[in-house]
C-alpha cells in the first residue's frame, strides 16, 4: 500500500503538467489609417483611404475570443498602418516634420477610429495577447518616443516596436520598403537635426515626392496610386489621357532636377541616391526577388513583406516560403484575369503546430461577419 505522502507527492506532480501553449500570430499591412472618414463639419474625408473599420473590429475580436480565447495571439502591424503622409495638419500637407506635429495627427487618427482602437485595447488586455509594430515609410512617424509613448497609453499596453525588421523563430517580417531606392530610409539618421531649430523627420526621396508630386495628381485622379499594374496604367493614360501624362513627367522632371541642385538642409539625399531612384524605375516594385535573398540565409525559412499592395505567395522550396500581406484598402487591376476594383483583405496567420515543429504561415482573406448592409465606399 502506497503511504500518504507517495500519494501527496504523485498528486502535486500531476498538477506540475500543464499543457502545452497554444498561440498564433497574424500578420497585417497597409490599412492606410487616416482622420477617419467624415469631417468634423459634415461631408466625407477624400485623403481617407479605409473604410473598413467595423471588419476590422471583428478581426481583432475573432483572435480574441471563440476558438483564441485560450490561445497566446501576437497583432503583428507590418507598416503604413497609420498613413501619417495623407493626413494634413491644420489644413496644410507639410515635408517639414517634427515629433509635435506627428503626435497631433496620431491624436486626430485615434479620434477618426476610435472603435479600432478601442478594439486593439481590448486585445492587449488579455494575458498572453501582445502587439507588436514595425515601421513603414506611410507611418514613419512612430519612430517619435512620443508617438509611442502616446499609443501605449491609447492601448493601455507596452507594444513592441520594431524599426525596420522583426525577426523571431526563423520567420523576417519587414515592410518592404527598405528594398526600394525611393522609399528607403537612413537606418544611420531617422531624424534631421543639423542646422535646424528642432529635429524633423528624415523622410526618403520617395515620400517627398509623394507629398508634393503625387497628391497634385491624386486632386484630380485619386485612384491613380491604387491601380495595378501601374505600367499598364501608364500605357492606357498615355492613350486615353495624353495631357495628363505630359504634365505629370514635367512635374516629375522639375521635381528631380529640383532635388538634385538645391541644396535644403530639411531633406538630404545624396546624388547617388537619384540616381538609383531614376535607374530602378520600379514604382510599386514586386518584392519577391528581395525576399528570396533574404531567404538564402539558412537560419530563414519564411519571409512577410507588404509595402506593394499585392498580395503574393511564392515558395522556393519545402522550407523557403515568401508571402506579402497586400492591402486593406481598394485597388483597381488592369489584368485581363482580374480586370476591375479589388478589395481583399489579406493578412498571413502563423500557427505553430502541437508537435512543436516550426510555425508555418498561411495567406489569408478576412470575410467578416454576415450583414445585410453597409455604406458604400465613396472617395
Amino acid at each position: 500500500m502506497e503511504s500518504a505522502s507517495s500519494v501527496e507527492n504523485i498528486a502535486d506532480n500531476t498538477a506540475v503538467i500543464k499543457a502545452p501553449v497554444k498561440k498564433v500570430k497574424v500578420v497585417l499591412s497597409d490599412l492606410h489609417l487616416g482622420k477617419g472618414r467624415l469631417l468634423e463639419k459634415g461631408g466625407l474625408n477624400s485623403l481617407e483611404e479605409f473604410y473598413f473599420g467595423e471588419k476590422l473590429v471583428e478581426f481583432i475580436d475573432y483572435y480574441s475570443t471563440g476558438t483564441y480565447r485560450d490561445y497566446e495571439v501576437e497583432i503583428i502591424i507590418n507598416g503604413d498602418f497609420l498613413n501619417f503622409l495623407q493626413c494634413d495638419y491644420k489644413g496644410h500637407i507639410l515635408t517639414v516634420i517634427t515629433e509635435q506635429v506627428t503626435l497631433e495627427i496620431l491624436k486626430e487618427i485615434v479620434k477618426g477610429h476610435k472603435a479600432v482602437f478601442d478594439a486593439l485595447k481590448e486585445f492587449a488586455s488579455k494575458p498572453g495577447n501582445s502587439i507588436t509594430y514595425v515601421v513603414g515609410n506611410h507611418d514613419q512617424g512612430m519612430l517619435w518616443p512620443a508617438c509611442r509613448a502616446y499609443l501605449n497609453s491609447v492601448i493601455g499596453a507596452s507594444i513592441r516596436y520594431k524599426n525596420i525588421v522583426y525577426y523571431f523563430d526563423g520567420v523576417h517580417i519587414e515592410h518592404g520598403h527598405m528594398h526600394e531606392a525611393a522609399n528607403r530610409m537612413d537606418p544611420k539618421k531617422f531624424f534631421l537635426k543639423k542646422d535646424l531649430v528642432e529635429p524633423i523627420l528624415n523622410l526618403p526621396f520617395g515620400s517627398h515626392f509623394f507629398l508634393e508630386v503625387v497628391l497634385k495628381i491624386k486632386q484630380k485622379y485619386p485612384h491613380v496610386d491604387k491601380i495595378r499594374p501601374f505600367g499598364k496604367m501608364l500605357r492606357w493614360a498615355l492613350i486615353n489621357e495624353t495631357r495628363l501624362i505630359l504634365h505629370s513627367f514635367v512635374m516629375a522632371l522639375g521635381y528631380f532636377t529640383k532635388s538634385a541642385v538645391v541644396k535644403d538642409p530639411r531633406r538630404q539625399w545624396p546624388i547617388k541616391r537619384l540616381l538609383q531612384v531614376i535607374f530602378e524605375s520600379a514604382i510599386f516594385p514586386d518584392l519577391s526577388e528581395s525576399a528570396r535573398k533574404v531567404l538564402s540565409d539558412e537560419r530563414v525559412h519564411t519571409v512577410i513583406f507588404g509595402h506593394t499592395h499585392v498580395y503574393q505567395y511564392r515558395q522556393w522550396s519545402e522550407d523557403k516560403e515568401y508571402f506579402n500581406t497586400g492591402t486593406w484598402t481598394d485597388i483597381t487591376s488592369l489584368d485581363i484575369v482580374s480586370l476591375g476594383k479589388i478589395t481583399k483583405l489579406t493578412y498571413v496567420l502563423i500557427e505553430y503546430p502541437e508537435d512543436g515543429s516550426r510555425p508555418r504561415g498561411r495567406l489569408k482573406e478576412w470575410k467578416g461577419y454576415h450583414r445585410i448592409e453597409e455604406d458604400v465606399a465613396v472617395s
